[in-house]
């Protein structure tokens, strides 16, 4: 089997997440603590028993999903199952930071620190309350792209997040999504409904979020990644520094194409798909795009232990 590892975005995240990969693993135990030194906090006392209030805050939450996943990875690398077992990483929105890092093209310490800033930086590009996000079921890319330009009316409607067949996420000002809403559900959706998000990610609205990534990334080392990375608004396999600094900026206010990107790596081979991290959404998506996937959630230590035992 051809193996991909993909990493979790925002809204995965719980509290104690990680906790007993950190008990069990001494390497996931020092990702957590290079997290805390990198931004000069105990981000793990929160992550395990703080409020989900305040982990759910972007400038948290993103930082503490990276920490999770590595630390998974890393478990998952003490029983002997390494990033060199699969042939591409992939991570959703977020996710792109940890898939990157576990392939070695950022240090923990520079993912950590670029995380808390895009989080930050997302979450000041709009005031609360300007932007929103909607999940669209059961349209097709097309049609709710053209939901999006109709509810425009001057104002930012796009869609935002291409998850898989049956699922596209809008993103923009409120009163348009808003509209969307009402315009997908005539145009036939099975549900659309307004996201619990703080901001509107992956729009024109970002700009000034992507302009902040430019200049922090700008000092940033990236490495050639030991795997190749499907990066999202390019839905295809990377492995350039310089191009992937340039999709990363790029990707604040791009599309995450996660859809294609999957499709992408089944047609390169791929028909084992794991999920490192918190929660299992990126495998449902993958089963809905590729049914004959096989899928995998590793977010534990009991999940650690059956994956290297299945091999």
């Amino acid at each position: 089997m051809s193996r991909a590892f993909l990493f979790p975005g925002q809204g995965a995240q719980t509290i104690g997440m990680g906790k007993d990969l950190a008990d069990a693993y001494p390497t996931a135990r020092a990702v957590f603590e290079e997290v805390d030194d990198a931004l000069g906090e105990k981000l793990s006392a929160l992550i395990w028993e703080g409020d989900i209030e305040t982990l759910t805050l972007t400038a948290n939450a993103q930082p503490a999903l990276m920490a999770t996943s590595i630390a998974a990875m890393r478990a998952l690398e003490a029983e002997g199952v390494g990033i060199d077992t699969g042939s591409f990483v992939a991570g959703h929105s977020l996710g792109e930071y940890s898939a990157l890092t576990a392939a070695g093209a950022l240090s923990v310490a520079d993912a950590a620190r670029l995380l808390r800033a895009r989080g930050t930086a997302m979450q000041d590009a709009v005031p609360v309350g300007v932007g929103a996000m909607a999940a669209i079921l059961g349209l097709g890319l097309e049609d709710v792209r053209k939901v999006a330009e109709a509810a425009a009316q001057g104002d930012v409607c796009a869609a935002a997040n291409d998850n898989d067949p049956g699922q596209v996420v809008v993103s923009g000002h409120k009163a348009a999504v808003e509209r969307a809403v009402d315009l997908a559900k005539e145009a036939g959706a099975k549900r659309a409904v307004l996201l619990p998000v703080s901001a509107p990610f992956h729009c024109a609205l970002m700009a000034p979020a992507a302009d902040a990534m430019a200049d922090v990334l700008g000092s940033v080392t990236i490495n050639a990644p030991l795997v190749p990375v499907v990066a999202n608004v390019r839905a295809e396999a990377v492995s350039d520094p310089e191009t992937i600094r340039a999709l990363l900026v790029e990707q604040i206010t791009g599309a995450v194409r996660w859809r294609e990107s999957i499709s992408w790596m089944v047609a390169q081979g791929v028909d084992d798909f794991w999920e490192i991290g918190a929660g299992k959404a990126l495998i449902g998506m993958v089963r809905r795009i590729e049914k004959s996937a096989a899928t995998r959630a590793v977010g534990s230590t009991a999940d650690v232990q059956a994956a290297t035992q299945a091999g």
